[in-house]
This record gives C-alpha cells, structure tokens and sequence, in this order.
C-alpha cells in the first residue's frame, strides 16, 4: 500500500504553511498532530524550495532542523515513525543522520552538493533522488522539454546510475519525478498521466504534489491550504499506479483515500 510521508517546514517562507512551524516546539507539536492522523514517515525540511527562495546558510539550515529532529527520535516524540531530512547539502545530512534521521529527500537528486552521494552512501540510509534543472526562480535554469516524459525518465535515470556508481545501495535509492520543479502545469498533468513509466525504473517511487500551484491553476487560482482535496485525488491515482509513497502537508484524507484505492485494487484481483 502506498504511504504517507508527512511534510513538516521548519522554515519562515514556506508557500505551503507560511511559517507556521518555523520554531522547534510548535514543529514537534505539529509532527505529533501529523502521526496521530496517520503519517507513516516525517519529512522534516530547514530550506524552502519556493521559486525565489533565499538560501539559508548551512549552520541556519542546521539551527531549524536539528532540535527538531532530535525531539522526534532521541527524544521519542516520533514514536518510532521514521523520520526523514528534506536537504540538499552533505553536512546536513550527515549531522542529522547522526541525529537520528534514516532518510535524506534531496530535491536536487545530488547536484547542489558534489559530496553529497558519497556522503548517503557512507551513511547507509535511504536517499530520495528527485529530478532537478536547477534552482526554482533561477534564470539560468533549463526548464525547455522536447518531451517532459521522456527527458525527465533519461534525466532521472542518469542521476540513479551516479547513485547507483557512488555505493547507494539499489534498496536505499527511492526516486522522484520531481513534479512543479522545473515544469509547467501541462507537463505536471503529463507526468503524473505517465506515473507507470517512472515506476518501471526499478526503485521505489515517490511523488509530491502536496498544494502546488498547478492544483491552485486548476481550481481557479485557489490558495494552498486550499488545494488538499485535490491532491488526496492524485493520491489515489499514485496508489492506482503502484506509487511507494506520497509527499503531502495532510495526512487523514490521503490515508483514507489510499485505502479506497487498496480496497478496491483488491477486489479486482
């Protein structure tokens, strides 16, 4: 069955949440909210991805996750729900690993960090390699597709051969297609039509769609918090397509629409 990895931003310029969890307390509060309603893995993120974002240096990164990730698991508030680290940087990884952490989401799939893949791969953790062109809202970034399906799939494909190359286990890799990075809301939509082409590529596959803008497009430029429903939709179609996991700010509707989805799959069987 398709899981739920629970987004919690520590960060002060999430487009998602807007701050919401910015500080260690109310973060650890809001990640017991989230495995209370279901969350099967907490994804705990120190860096906005937003176009346009600043980067925070790598001690800042560190201050916004460290205590967070150190409640969860040294301190047990995670409650034995595996806890993950959204971040593209090498020290970062290897200090929260250290922590406690057993995942590294690196939306850059290892290219904003040269060390990176090494580092993973010493550390003996899972790592999620998303496709990635470059920083959102950077004017040098190639976001030009001669087909989004296919140049996503060899892309993506490439970065799990260097994964693969640098000592990351084939069990520890889990890839992603990168949806709203890079792309607009038509290849979005294409993309996620094309799900069964990425789940072929012999990792698992994970897919955040969670309240991003082409959702707000279609439903007629309607805020983030405002999008759930939709994405609990694209949920089910990730469950439908054998998805391992996916990327949301909810949890109880993707949870539940997930297991319509599995129940139903049953049955057909």
């Amino acid at each position: 069955m398709t899981l739920v990895m629970a987004v919690v931003n520590v960060t002060p310029d999430s487009f998602s949440d807007g701050g919401r969890w910015f500080h260690p307390d109310p973060a650890v509060a809001h990640a017991r909210d989230l495995i209370a309603e279901g969350a099967q893995i907490l994804d705990i993120g120190g860096e906005s991805t937003r176009p346009g974002a600043v980067r925070p240096d790598t001690d800042e990164e560190l201050r916004r996750v460290l205590p967070v990730v150190s409640a969860l698991v040294t301190g047990g508030a995670a409650a034995g729900v595996p806890v993950s680290v959204d971040t593209m940087r090498a020290e970062v990884a290897r200090a929260t690993v250290e922590a406690g952490a057993t995942m590294i989401n690196d939306v850059s799939g290892g290219l904003a960090d040269p060390a990176m893949l090494d580092t993973v791969a010493s550390l003996d953790v899972d790592y999620v390699c998303m496709h990635w062109r470059g920083f959102l809202g950077d004017s040098n970034t190639d976001a030009t597709y001669t087909h989004v399906t296919t140049d996503v799939f060899d892309e993506l494909g490439a970065r799990r051969d260097a994964c693969l190359a640098a000592g990351i286990s084939p069990e520890r890799l889990i890839l992603d297609p990168g949806i709203g990075f890079s792309k607009d809301a038509d290849e979005n939509w294409q993309l996620l039509a094309d799900l069964d082409r990425f789940v072929t590529m012999g990792q698992r596959l994970l897919v955040g769609v969670s309240r991003k803008r082409f959702l707000g497009a279609l439903l007629g430029g309607r805020e983030p918090s405002g999008r759930d429903d939709a994405t609990a939709a694209i949920s089910v179609v990730c469950a439908q397509q054998g998805v391992w996991a996916v990327r949301t700010h909810t949890v109880r509707q993707h949870r539940d629409a997930i297991a319509v989805a599995d129940r139903l799959a049953r049955s057909r069987r």
